[in-house]
C-alpha cells in the first residue's frame, strides 16, 4: 500500500499520474554537498505501474550499472513500509527497436501490440517463450519495444525474435550502437551527461521533474527552476573536422575553459560530429559558438 507513496518521495516526476500500464521517464533526485547546490542525479529510470490479476505494483527499471546503489538509496528512504523486491538478478532484457519492430514481435502474441500507445506496457503470453512483460519503451529514440523476462526464457526468446527478424533485416546490435541512437536524440546517458553532481534543471530535464507533490531535494531544484542555473546541457554540432568525445574541454573564441563534452560522436544518421555538454547559460542558446579542443 505504501508503494506510490515511496515512488513519489523519492522520484522527480509525479507517479500518481500513472494508470495501469502507464510508464514515466523520472530520476531519482540527491542533495548536494555545497550549500546552495541544486544537487545530483543518484539515476535515472522508467517507472511501470502494472496489474497482474489482484496484484497491483510498480515494477523500477534502473540502469544495470547502479542495480545496488539505486536499491540501497530507494530503501533508505522507504518509510512508509512499502514492499520492494530487487529482482534484477533474475531477469533480462531484450530491446527491439526500429521501424520493423513491430512487424518482428506482432506474431508472437495475440494482443494488438501494434496499437500500443508509446510507453505503455502489458504481461502478455510470448509464443514459444513463456510469459513476458513487453513495453513500447526503449532509449533509441527509434520506436520500438522492450520485452522482458525470467533469466531460463531468454535464450529462447532471443532465438526467436532472430529468427521472425529475418526478413526485415534485424541485427544484433550492443551498447554502443544505441549510444549512437540516444544522442542523436539527445537523451542523457547516467555516467556521462547526468551524474550526481548534475542537477535535472542544468540537464534540461524540468519536464520530469514535478513541483506538485514533495520530493527528495524538492526545494533546491525549486529555486533553480525559478532562478536559473549557471550552466545547461546542451547538444552541438562541429563546424570543422574532427569528433568530440566524452571528456573533451569546451572553450570560449578566447581559448578559456567554459565546460567539457559529456557525450559525441560521428552522427551514423546525420553524417557529422556531434556531441552534447555544460556550458554557461549565456552560450546555451541555439546558434551559439563554441570550441571544442
Amino acid at each position: 500500500p505504501g508503494a506510490l507513496d515511496l515512488i513519489q518521495k523519492v522520484t522527480s516526476n509525479d507517479a500518481s499520474k500513472l494508470t495501469p500500464g502507464k510508464v514515466q521517464y523520472s530520476c531519482l533526485p540527491k542533495p548536494g554537498s555545497e550549500p546552495g547546490s541544486g544537487g545530483g542525479i543518484v539515476d535515472d529510470l522508467l517507472v511501470y505501474r502494472m496489474e497482474r490479476g489482484d496484484d497491483p505494483h510498480y515494477v523500477l527499471v534502473v540502469n544495470a550499472g547502479n542495480i545496488q546503489k539505486d536499491w540501497e538509496w530507494i530503501n533508505a528512504h522507504n518509510t512508509f513500509d512499502a514492499k520492494l523486491e530487487n529482482i534484477s538478478d533474475h531477469m533480462s532484457l531484450l530491446a527491439v527497436q526500429g521501424p520493423k519492430a513491430v512487424d518482428t514481435l506482432k506474431g508472437f502474441f495475440t494482443e494488438d501490440i501494434a496499437s500500443m500507445p508509446y510507453y505503455t506496457a502489458m504481461y502478455a503470453e510470448m509464443k514459444g517463450v513463456g510469459l513476458v512483460l513487453i513495453s513500447t519503451t526503449g532509449y533509441t529514440g527509434a520506436g520500438g519495444y522492450e520485452v522482458y523476462m525470467p533469466n531460463p526464457l531468454a535464450e529462447k526468446a532471443w532465438n526467436a525474435i532472430m529468427e521472425a527478424g529475418k526478413p526485415y533485416g534485424i541485427k544484433p546490435t550492443g551498447l554502443a550502437a544505441r549510444d549512437t541512437l540516444r544522442l542523436e536524440m539527445g537523451f542523457c546517458l547516467y555516467g556521462n551527461d547526468i551524474d550526481d553532481t548534475t542537477s535535472p534543471i542544468e540537464a534540461g530535464l524540468g519536464w520530469i521533474t514535478k513541483f506538485t507533490k514533495d520530493f527528495v531535494n524538492a526545494p533546491a531544484l525549486k529555486a533553480q527552476k525559478e532562478n536559473g542555473t549557471a550552466r545547461k546541457l546542451v547538444g552541438l554540432e562541429l563546424v570543422d573536422r574532427g569528433i568530440p568525445r566524452h571528456g573533451h574541454t569546451i572553450v570560449d573564441a578566447e581559448g578559456r575553459t567554459i565546460g567539457v563534452v559529456t557525450s559525441g560522436t560521428q552522427s551514423p544518421s546525420l553524417q557529422k560530429a556531434v556531441g552534447m555538454g555544460y556550458v554557461p547559460t549565456a552560450l546555451a542558446k541555439p546558434g551559439s559558438e563554441i570550441f571544442v579542443d
